[in-house]
């Protein structure tokens, strides 16, 4: 599944997008990545050998956008029984409010709908009130409070969406 996807209605998008699965080149730019927007203060680490483990994996998707043959963001998700986990997804400062997010999960909904999975699960710091904002946007639900989920510190928020529901 490559190829440009529609993306939310925004005021500016990006017509040069193009998702497909990660490559094993491209795991040291995730790797960076998350590091960078995702991991501060979390205390564990996506290396470049983890995410290229986790782009080997069966019930794992690791999907890339790329912009004119950079790497613009990042969507993982794992896959169990009939659901999904979106562990982790990012986009580069550059790229932001451009649809990337948006185009990614769409893109990896496709795939969990494609292999018979009918919901998707995910966290979000309850603090990252702009991560929340988005999901809810993306028809996601807040289904519970995750007291202490990162690091014992901070609380989390779980989040669910029925790909079968109309």
């Amino acid at each position: 599944m490559s190829g440009p996807l529609p993306t939310a209605e925004q005021d500016t998008m990006i017509t040069d997008l193009q998702i497909r699965l990660a490559a094993p080149p491209d795991a040291r730019l995730i790797a960076e990545l998350s590091r960078d927007h995702i991991e501060q203060g979390l205390g564990w680490r996506w290396t470049p050998r983890r995410i290229e483990a986790a782009s080997r994996s069966p019930d794992v998707n690791v999907a890339v956008a790329c912009r004119a043959e950079r790497l613009a963001g990042f969507g993982l998700m794992q896959y169990k029984d009939d659901e999904a986990h979106l562990l982790l997804l990012a986009v580069e400062p550059a790229s932001r409010r451009l649809g990337v997010a948006t185009a990614l999960v769409a893109w990896l909904e496709k795939c969990a709908l494609t292999a018979g999975i009918g919901a998707v699960y995910l966290e979000a710091r309850c603090g990252n009130d702009a991560a929340r904002a988005f999901y809810r946007r993306l028809g996601y639900r807040e289904i519970a409070r995750v007291p202490g989920y990162y690091l014992g510190e901070e609380d989390g928020v779980r989040l669910a969406k029925d790909l079968l529901a109309g």
